[in-house]
């Protein structure tokens, strides 16, 4: 009796060793992270947080903090590819669908290894993602309210302004601003104050400078949005294929024009130098 009572007991500290150690093997630990702001949206008042964690498994886990939100609703979160400008454009794809967030808590945790379309993805290569975050309103409004670059597209704190004038149109002013991106393309912002509402207006990078005017075409804009009187590009290359960023927008022997309209560009409502000019 004593002798199966001592093996019993054996027995027993041996099948809890070998659970507990099952059990430390199958733990997930995060290695390092990252943090990065979400940015409101017009006037949602929505903004917040989405870090990335690298987990011991060799899988990754995005967790997105928002603030502004309300209780007992869910707002879908999306990776999409390219930059926000480019989703501002219908251009993108989605890339990774992330967990909705709760209205509740403002909390949204998403685990995975791989991309919407099978891809995998390291925590690295995440890092330095081409692509962009959208909130969404809920899942049957496209509406945004919280949006910003990540990965490469992540814009730095160096950027450049130059003043755009009015010409044939009076009472317009603005400016073009430049801002560098981490991958070393540039996002281009005009701003125009008093523009023609209810129009789209063409702009352009021209060769050469305001005083040699005219000169052919480097650039084209996104059209400026009359109405709003905003325009946003992402600035990577040439019309003619060209690689061009932020050092080549500083360097430029060029100029931008602003015209009334695509059956009007001989009519120019801002103009202004650029680069060397």
């Amino acid at each position: 009796m004593k002798s199966f009572h001592y093996l019993f007991i054996i027995l027993s500290i041996t099948l809890f060793t070998n659970c507990s150690d099952d059990d430390a093997s199958e733990q997930i630990m995060s290695l390092e992270s990252e943090i990065f702001n979400i940015a409101t949206v017009g006037s949602s008042g929505v903004f917040g947080t989405i870090e990335y964690f690298k987990n011991s498994n060799s899988t990754i886990t995005i967790e997105i903090n928002l603030v502004g939100i309300a209780v007992s609703q869910s707002y879908p979160a999306t990776i999409y590819f390219d930059t926000a400008v480019e989703f501002e454009q219908s251009t993108t794809m989605v890339a990774l669908n992330l967990e909705p967030v709760d209205g509740n808590t403002g909390k949204s945790r998403t685990t995975f290894s791989t991309l919407e379309n099978g891809t995998a993805i390291t925590y690295e290569e995440l890092l330095n993602f081409d692509g962009n975050v959208v909130i969404n309103q809920s899942g049957t409004s496209t509406s945004v309210l919280a949006q910003s670059d990540i990965g490469q597209n992540i814009v730095t704190t160096n950027n450049i302004n130059y003043a755009l004038n009015g010409v044939d149109v009076t009472d317009i002013s603005g400016v073009i601003s430049f801002s560098e991106r981490v991958n070393g393309e540039a996002l281009a912002v005009i701003t125009l104050t008093g523009s023609p509402a209810g129009g789209m207006h063409p702009a352009h990078i021209h060769v050469g400078s305001v005083a040699t005017a005219p000169g052919s075409i480097m650039f084209s804009f996104t059209p400026v949005d009359g109405t709003m009187g905003i325009s946003k590009s992402n600035i990577a290359k040439l019309d003619d294929g060209t690689p061009f960023g932020y050092t080549d927008v500083l360097n430029v022997n060029g100029y931008v024009n602003v015209h009334l309209s695509s059956t009007n560009l001989g009519t120019l409502i801002a103009q202004g130098n650029i680069g060397v000019n």
